[in-house]
């Protein structure tokens, strides 16, 4: 790795970690974040709703506060970071997409879900159309071989995409398959490769190591773990351990870590740990957003959110099916009053 900067690190709290606080961001909280993260050289900050532009609605969770405004809160406190949005074709618009740009806006993640890749086409060219770096974004990459996923990558890179993403969405792979992986999708691309961990199985920092190895030079990173389920590789934790290796990410640790003790520890409603729900979501491969909402059906129909969880696996059921979260708790709930009559 010659570059000045080896690893490039995206920081996705204020999106990824949208799921964790229930969409609840403020713009004083991003303002205060992006600031933070600013001053200590993160390259690229993501903010959106959790579920990417448009995502505020009542399948996937209402925001308390509009993401165009906290777009313009973010952008307007950095001056080195660049702001990234997500943006998954269905879900956000491009009209959106170019409201974002507007903003400030320097990165679009288009994201899909791993064997969708032909839905981000128009999305992904419109984002080059506006000037931004552009992601694809391969969600769910564990439920695809890594030939189809070498194949997926190979579409998004053919409309344009800079940077083509395996996405560990629900925490659900090992090291060795994470590298197997990677290092197709090196041996064949010529875009840069990225790598986005979950914590559900405890694997998010050793996952993206092996990526690493593998020969990805972009990775994500969510401060204090803030993200979905368990959340994702944590970044002031990637940031010294890289560190320790050598591995140059020009993020300074010191202020990296203050920016995760100081200002984003007080906003966490709970600790980001793996509990037995997040682990079930890595062992069942399910998307790391589902959590809450499997909790909040558990609670509604008086079932274990462990069993909804497991069921949505045997399913294979992924993002954009939240509907589905509340059919399967009652009818499992209905299979248990008639297993108790």
């Amino acid at each position: 790795m010659n570059s000045k900067r080896d690893i490039v690190l995206t920081e996705v709290a204020l999106r990824d970690g949208s799921h964790a606080v229930r969409h609840q961001f403020t713009v004083d909280q991003v303002k205060s974040i992006a600031k933070g993260l600013d001053d200590a050289n993160v390259p690229y900050i993501e903010v959106s709703h959790g579920d990417g532009l448009g995502g505020s609605s009542m399948q996937y969770g209402l925001s308390l506060t509009n993401e165009m405004e906290l777009i313009e809160a973010a952008v307007a406190e950095v001056k080195q970071a660049k702001i990234a949005v997500l943006l998954i074709p269905g879900i956000g618009t491009m009209p959106q997409l170019k409201e974002a740009a507007g903003l400030g806006v320097k990165m679009a993640r288009v994201a899909t879900h791993v064997t969708e890749a032909d839905v981000s086409a128009q999305h992904i060219a419109y984002a080059k159309e506006l000037g931004l770096e552009t992601v694809g974004f391969l969600m769910m990459s564990h439920m695809a071989s890594p030939k189809k996923l070498l194949e997926q990558a190979k579409l998004m890179e053919s409309y344009g995409a800079d940077t083509v993403y395996v996405v560990d969405s629900a925490g659900a792979l090992l090291p060795h398959q994470v590298k197997e992986r990677i290092a197709l999708l090196k041996e064949h691309l010529t875009a840069n490769i990225g790598f986005h961990a979950h914590n559900n199985l405890s694997l998010a920092m050793a996952n993206t190591l092996a990526a690493m190895e593998a020969g990805a030079t972009r990775i994500d990173g969510s401060i204090r773990c803030l993200g979905a389920g368990a959340g994702n590789t944590q970044t002031e934790v990637a940031v010294a351990v890289l560190d320790k290796m050598n591995i140059h990410t020009g993020i300074d640790l010191y202020k990296i870590m203050d920016v995760a003790e100081d200002l984003v520890a007080p906003i966490l409603e709970t600790p980001q740990e793996i509990t037995r729900g997040s682990l079930v979501l890595g062992y069942a491969g399910v998307y790391s957003s589902f959590y809450l909402h499997a909790q909040k059906a558990a609670e509604r129909f008086g079932i274990d959110s462990r069993s909804i969880l497991i069921e949505l696996g045997k399913r294979e059921v992924v993002g954009g099916q939240e509907d589905m979260i509340m059919d399967v708790a009652a009818e499992l709930s209905k299979r248990k009053a008639e297993v108790a009559v």
